[in-house]
């Protein structure tokens, strides 16, 4: 199975090309006002390097959410017109479940953290090890309010669980674990499993059942709620 897996989510973006759960190429870069345009011609590439054409996919993959509203946006309007195009099913990914890919075999509980501004952070906690369990669900919260409920040992991962690292150590200690520092950005090519997993679950879906999952309304939206 061949799968194009994009991320876009974050103040990072990747894109994979993967054949089966191996990985033929990687693409990623720094978040901005022209990853819109950059990444098409980095997919390109990809093609180019592994002698594969848009045709030769069986399935798309991108992140959903939860995280930046206009790069969720980008990646599932790429994501869906290419799936259109080529009449290929997408899998849609948890930003958050993307990112717990990156522990890898931990045998701690792994609390993702994407910072969501305003004093909070998009959450979730899994269990990683053999057998990827959601044991805390995905929500907007304050971290605080999230590290008041961890009583053993936890691993701390994603942008938010930088920027909040001493509110997090200051009230867990030693309870609080951090991994190397490159293992805080999402990775497309982490996602691959998962991809695969949702097909082989029925999960899949077409281009016009894509929707994105932002755990919380956007700035416009409260604006408008507040001019009501």
């Amino acid at each position: 199975m061949r799968i194009l897996t994009v991320d876009t989510s974050t103040n990072v973006f990747s894109i994979a090309l993967s054949e089966d759960e191996k990985v033929l190429g990687e693409e990623s870069g720094d978040a901005g006002p022209s990853t819109s345009a950059a990444i098409p011609s980095l997919i390109r590439s990809l093609f180019t390097d592994s002698c594969f054409q848009l045709k030769d996919l069986d399935l798309f993959a991108v992140t959903v959410g939860p995280g930046s509203f206009t790069g969720v946006r980008i990646g599932i309007a790429l994501v869906k017109g290419l799936a259109y195009a080529t009449g290929k099913p997408v899998a849609p990914i948890s930003s958050l479940n993307l990112l717990a890919m990156n522990a890898g075999n931990s045998t701690l509980p792994v609390c993702t953290m994407f910072d969501a501004r305003k004093g909070e952070v998009y959450t979730a906690t899994y269990i990683v090890d053999g057998c990827m369990k959601l044991i805390s669900p995905e929500k907007a919260a304050t971290p605080l309010s999230v590290i008041e409920r961890i009583v053993e040992p936890t691993l701390f991962i994603g942008d938010g669980a930088i920027r909040y690292h001493e509110l997090i150590t200051g009230h867990l200690g030693v309870l609080a674990v951090f991994p190397d520092e490159d293992l805080h950005k999402p990775r497309a090519s982490a996602g691959v499993p998962l991809a695969i997993d949702l097909f082989n679950s029925g999960e899949a879906v077409s281009p016009f059942e894509l929707q994105p999952r932002y755990l919380r309304l956007s700035e416009a939206e409260l604006n408008k709620t507040r001019a009501v």
